[in-house]
């Protein structure tokens, strides 16, 4: 593995090393036969929840079509990272182009970005379902829905734009090894020949505005849910609202909890392997959960899984 030094500073890096998890060829072996197990349940998994959701005529409403679009971004997701993170586990070089990184880079914060659309998106479609039930069948039509899950892609996909180009375009002359096993803005950051106090300030800005933002918009949709929900004069109707919202709650959850310690604690990159672990938790781990929370919460999602099988 050749890690270029200091010293080449008058030549550019053409490539970075992705360090990932340094340890014993055999660990490295049993770790790519781990992932690759949860890589491919992830796929089945969120794959089958697309057949259900197009396949079953019950399941094309607002939330079912919402709920489809964010299994098709989770398996787009971890394809974003795994592929090249289980080639990495058994190659030598663990290298990529420089383009490659950049790409990974705009691709992985940007499927992040539409998730945090999605789970506002998710959350409004419950707050409006349950709190303005009268009104909810003629505002949220199947086409609206559909409009609404363009905009959290196109949204998702133009918010990170601008640092992947600002970062891009920073001097990098060495060294070229980044300790981590994706191609993350902060390593890349810290190699740079040159400060870069504004692309830092503004990726820092927008990660913590996009995760933050709708992790509250979230918070008080499901806060408005709750007090209408507590209201409502049926038990099994209420039993229904909580084991609906109760799943997206737990998704929501899951997702922030992990990605918040990542971009938006200040303390967060003191340690080269707890953002592994958190990036690790929330690209691969995540997504995996997710058609379990779903599937098994839902009784209409388990009846359209039970056909599709």
């Amino acid at each position: 593995m050749n890690i270029s030094g200091s010293g080449s500073s008058s030549e550019s890096v053409r490539e970075f090393i992705l360090l990932g998890f340094p340890c014993s060829r055999e660990i490295q072996v049993i770790l790519f036969m781990f992932f690759s197990i949860i890589y491919l349940l992830t796929l089945m998994g969120n794959g089958a929840i697309i057949c259900a959701v197009f396949g079953d005529q019950h399941l094309h409403t607002p939330m079912y079509i919402l709920l489809g679009n964010f299994a098709f971004l989770e398996i787009w997701y971890v394809n974003s990272t795994v592929p090249n993170t289980l080639i990495d586990f058994l190659s030598e070089t663990k290298t990529i182009s420089f383009t490659g990184c950049f790409l990974q880079l705009y691709f992985f914060f940007s499927m992040g970005s539409t998730e945090c659309f999605f789970l506002s998106a998710m959350a409004f479609d419950r707050y409006f379902a349950i709190c303005h039930p009268l009104h909810y069948a003629t505002v949220m039509t199947r086409q609206q829905s559909f409009n609404l899950a363009i905009s959290c892609w196109v949204c998702g996909f133009l918010w990170y734009l601008v640092p992947v180009i600002l970062i891009s375009q920073l001097p990098f002359c060495g060294p070229n090894a980044i300790d981590h096993f994706v191609c993350d803005s902060g390593p890349l950051l810290t190699l740079s020949c040159a400060p870069a106090p504004v692309s830092k300030l503004i990726s820092y800005t927008l990660s913590s505005l996009i995760i933050l933002l709708s992790f509250f918009f979230i918070l008080i949709s499901y806060a408005l849910v709750l007090l209408a929900v507590l209201q409502l004069p049926s038990a099994s109707s209420q039993h229904k609202a909580f084991s609906t919202c109760g799943s997206h709650l737990s998704v929501v959850l899951l997702f922030y909890g992990t990605i918040m310690v990542m971009h938006v604690s200040p303390g967060s990159s003191h340690s080269t392997l707890m953002p592994k672990i958190m990036t690790l938790f929330y690209a691969m781990v995540t997504p995996l959960f997710n058609p379990l929370i779903y599937s098994l919460r839902n009784k209409e999602m388990k009846n359209a899984l039970w056909k599709v099988l």
